[in-house]
């Protein structure tokens, strides 16, 4: 029945997608001009367009730039290397982005005009909404949806044409939890995004919370894309004395509330949902002290891969700041989409692309393996171990997971 539900609440934004499919005028392509300009001359290379839609104005305009950028880098690189083969031919990609002001129906109107006037066979998109937006037709519509949300339920709604990218956010509920309750208390106030995404994180962890003997005390949630000040709902949360705060959405927000919260007095713990990062939160609070005692998602470049430093090096080049997750998980997942299209030796059948999902993690380059994802699941999703981390006297401390 949840299923059926979420397909019928996004096949009725469908109707309202033809008639923002036109009007919709934010289009920008990703690519170097001097090889484009060889693109024009050589027919012996093609083009692939690669779009994306998601939020590139309003609250939540860092997070998706940032997503944007990581494919956006990939891509570059591709070309600055002479494109890749499949089938004795060589082609180059074009990003197509379009912006949806973290909006469903505009990414699903984004995602009819990247189809009718580009082609692409892989759209991303960075949330939820946009991403069950777009499952009501890109099975029809024949693209693969590079899905960057943590949602379980997009995988789970059985559209073989969705490919998601990070890790199920139900895995953090247990470490989370524990960390939470072990070194705060059992009360918590729940103050997350209120887009469909924080509220279905919030009901898994109210489960999880209460089935571990805590209480929500408080249960509330934030419309980032309509509220900038949160001391009414603050106020309102602490006098019911919680030891715990759940926040998250995007990190620049989020970071706000966590600094307010701190100004008014609390001196508990964060919870901080995954789409937020602590080091892109930094960047708002001024230092990790304001976040002691949050526990979250491990940054970038704070992990130990391997290939991590030359990366933090040629992003912060690229683009003048560290990568967070999000830059860093769509750049592997469109150098794997390349590999999947030379396995499946098409650019443009979808289901072979999406057969070789495998084959495109498996054949990935050392350099690129920022995050060592080991195989793609029966559901469409990545499959790699969850990276946690706490910050503790205002420093990035790691998790172990269980």
């Amino acid at each position: 029945m949840k299923k059926m539900k979420w397909l019928f609440m996004f096949s009725m934004v469908f109707v309202l997608i033809f008639s923002l499919a036109a009007c919709n005028s934010s289009t920008n392509t990703s690519g170097d001009n001097d090889q484009k300009e060889d693109d024009n001359n050589s027919e012996e290379v093609g083009t692939v367009n690669i779009g994306y839609t998601g939020p590139l104005s309003g609250p939540a305009a860092f997070y998706g730039e940032r997503t944007l950028n990581g494919v956006k880098m990939a891509a570059d690189e591709v070309n600055a290397a002479g494109g890749f083969e499949v089938n004795g031919k060589k082609y180059k990609l074009n990003i197509v982005s379009l912006d949806d002001k973290y909006l469903p129906n505009e990414a699903g109107a984004n995602a009819k005009r990247l189809v009718q006037e580009n082609k692409p066979p892989i759209i991303f998109t960075p949330h939820s909404g946009g991403i069950f937006a777009l499952q009501v037709f890109n099975q029809l519509d024949k693209f693969i949806i590079g899905a960057y949300s943590s949602e379980p339920q997009i995988t789970e709604v059985g559209n073989k044409l969705t490919v998601r990218i990070p890790p199920r956010y139900d895995g953090y509920l247990q470490p989370f939890t524990e960390y939470a309750m072990d070194n705060f208390g059992k009360n918590v106030a729940f103050l997350p995004t209120a887009s469909q995404y924080g509220k279905d994180w919030a009901a898994n962890l109210k489960t999880y919370w209460e089935k571990e003997g805590g209480k929500v005390v408080y249960d509330s949630a934030i419309d980032f894309t309509k509220e900038t000040d949160f001391f009414t709902i603050l106020t309102n949360s602490l006098k019911e004395k919680p030891d715990v705060l759940f926040i998250g959405g995007a990190s620049e927000p989020t970071a706000k509330v966590a600094k307010q919260a701190r100004e008014l007095g609390f001196k508990g713990g964060f919870i901080v949902m995954d789409q937020a990062k602590f080091d892109e939160m930094k960047s708002v609070t001024g230092s990790y002290d304001l976040l002691n005692g949050s526990i979250g998602v491990m940054p970038l470049v704070d992990s130990q891969e391997a290939a991590i430093p030359d990366f933090v090096k040629r992003y912060n080049d690229k683009y003048g700041e560290n990568p967070g997750s999000e830059a860093g998980l769509n750049y592997i997942g469109m150098h794997v989409f390349v590999e999947a299209m030379k396995a499946a030796g098409s650019v443009d059948d979808v289901e072979k692309i999406r057969a070789n999902m495998q084959a495109g993690l498996d054949n990935l380059a050392d350099d690129k393996k920022i995050y060592t994802i080991d195989k793609i699941g029966e559901d469409g999703g990545f499959e790699f171990d969850l990276s946690v981390a706490a910050v503790e006297d205002g420093k990035i401390v790691p998790i172990k997971v269980d």
